[in-house]
């Protein structure tokens, strides 16, 4: 079974080259921006966490107390008494403890039955809808994109962690910086001492090799300040939870470049592996616990600080699953599922209708919110930004920022 990755899913739709030029930038950069320019301790901080592969809604939020869900689902229901309970029926995949206690604190919104449209059952071309947001017609920006084309700045404003830039961050003027887990580092031993060397000026030399000199220097000024910052295992004062795996890693740098002042308003990050064919419910609760270490730990570790305390972290996927599962123990592509909002501005509680699992689309829940309400939300609360001048007129915005 192949597992929808970012890498698979950039490949795929033939975006790389599109967005190369925003994959230009590095640590660098983004380091001397926090010590020249750094964002303000009072600026909202959006981080969009993609999963990968068709993450089952059914399966996260579950409505466990749902007959019909018991009756679609014989082997691979959860029962009442597994779920971590949400109210109204419903509860969350036992593997997301930490998500359950900002529940209770009232700091994850859970909007229910989020999709667009005539959904398209296609890993690719769904995902594409989600990431420019437009449903009908194909569009060469992303959502974020045409944000950061509307701010008129720079791409330090958007950053994702990784290799490459997701298709959201791509504007038709501007695109966002994609910065490596690696973080910032220089060469040591004979290399090390050889570059070096290439920043001690000398008398008489030309100008542009004073130049080069200096901007030796320079970096190696930057990586004393600040690699500390962006280096170091995660601050002992918050220490990560076991189990986050790649996506803790991508989160810690996040959290560390919002503590140094980076000047980024939008983070993105991803995991992979929720197209579950088969074996559904071991593979989608461990991924779910992974979820729910990185997620968790992250926004604990945000709640200490001004800036943190700024974050509003969004989940969703290029869509759910069936409602009915198939013969390997798994569910196939399907169309609306949850999209989650955490971090200490949100107002939690669920928002939007649950889909009912009786009165269905051929097989497939139908679509209770827009997505692009939830973005139109995003822009006005988050990013304080029209969401007219992004999404075009009509969008709504909702209450839980």
């Amino acid at each position: 079974m192949n597992s929808l990755t970012r890498r698979r899913f950039l490949a795929a739709s033939g975006v790389t080259a599109t967005v190369a030029a925003g994959a230009a930038l590095g640590w660098f950069e983004l380091i001397d921006r926090a010590r020249t320019d750094p964002l303000p301790t009072d600026a909202h901080v959006l981080v969009m966490l993609t999963l990968y592969g068709g993450n089952d809604g059914l399966g996260t939020v579950i409505p466990a107390a749902d007959p019909a869900y018991q009756r679609a689902r014989p082997d691979l229901a959860y029962a009442e008494e597994e779920v971590l309970p949400l109210g109204e029926g419903l509860g969350l995949n036992p593997g997301m403890t930490g998500l359950k206690k900002l529940w209770d604190d009232r700091h994850l919104a859970i909007v229910r039955g989020v999709s667009y449209p005539q959904p398209d059952h296609s890993h690719f071309r769904s995902m594409a809808i989600w990431q420019t947001a437009s449903p009908t017609d194909p569009l060469p920006t992303g959502w974020l994109g045409r944000w950061l084309d509307a701010s008129g700045s720079g791409p330090l404003l958007a950053v994702s962690i990784g290799p490459v830039l997701p298709p959201m961050l791509a504007g038709a003027t501007t695109a966002g910086a994609a910065l490596p887990v690696s973080g910032l580092a220089l060469p040591q031993g004979a290399l090390g001492r050889a570059f070096t060397a290439l920043g001690q000026r000398a008398s008489g030399e030309p100008a542009p090799q004073a130049a080069a000199a200096a901007a030796v220097t320079d970096l190696h000024r930057a990586v004393a300040a600040f690699a500390s910052a962006v280096n170091s295992p995660t601050n002992t004062a918050h220490p990560a939870r076991q189990g986050g795996g790649a996506l803790a890693a991508q989160l810690d740098i996040v959290a560390r470049c919002i503590e140094i002042g980076a000047p980024s308003r939008v983070y993105c990050v991803s995991l992979g592996g929720f197209d579950t064919h088969a074996d559904e419910r071991a593979t989608q609760q461990r991924l779910l616990t992974q979820l729910d270490s990185a997620v968790a730990a992250f926004l604990d570790r945000m709640a200490t600080t001004d800036r943190g305390r700024k974050v509003v972290l969004t989940a969703y996927s290029e869509f759910g699953r069936r409602v009915a599962a198939n013969a390997s123990q798994g569910t196939d592509h399907g169309t609306s599922g949850p999209v989650l909002i955490a971090g200490h501005p949100v107002t939690g509680g669920f928002y939007g209708d649950q889909p009912s699992l009786t009165d269905l689309d051929d097989g497939d829940l139908k679509t209770t919110t827009d997505f692009r309400d939830t973005y139109a939300t995003l822009l006005a609360k988050v990013l304080n930004t029209d969401p007219a001048r992004i999404l075009g007129p009509g969008r709504s915005v909702a209450i839980y920022l």
